[in-house]
């Protein structure tokens, strides 16, 4: 996934936070802002200290971002949306992860099922 394509400043983060919309299952937070004039869909991606040391904060970021980028047709464009992973994220393996993903953006409404 492109560096263009991501979330990285404190006032964006601080925008999708107070003015987005939040879902949430066991694994994943996911706050969504809507911008209707953006071409592409911006990723932030929160992994707290509490979940471990470095090395398992950075894997579990990875996994993110990576499920992010394989389920790119199927996300609305004209987002911007953060991931914030929880406790329950660490026993999980790649695949459940972007299970998880497709499961909080489909209660949230941004996955679209049917594009390629």
């Amino acid at each position: 996934m492109k560096k263009a394509y991501r979330v990285k400043s404190d006032r964006d983060f601080q925008r999708v936070f107070h003015q987005g919309k939040s879902k949430a299952n066991r694994q994943l937070v996911l706050y969504y802002y809507e911008k209707p004039d953006q071409a592409h869909f911006r990723l932030g991606v929160s992994v707290s200290k509490k979940l471990g040391p470095a090395v398992v904060r950075n894997r579990i970021k990875r996994y993110l971002r990576q499920a992010v980028h394989e389920l790119d047709g199927h996300i609305r464009h004209d987002i911007d949306f953060i991931l914030i992973a929880r406790q329950d994220i660490l026993n999980k393996n790649y695949h459940e992860i972007k299970q998880s993903i497709i499961h909080v953006m489909k209660l949230a409404g941004i996955y679209d099922n049917t594009t390629p």
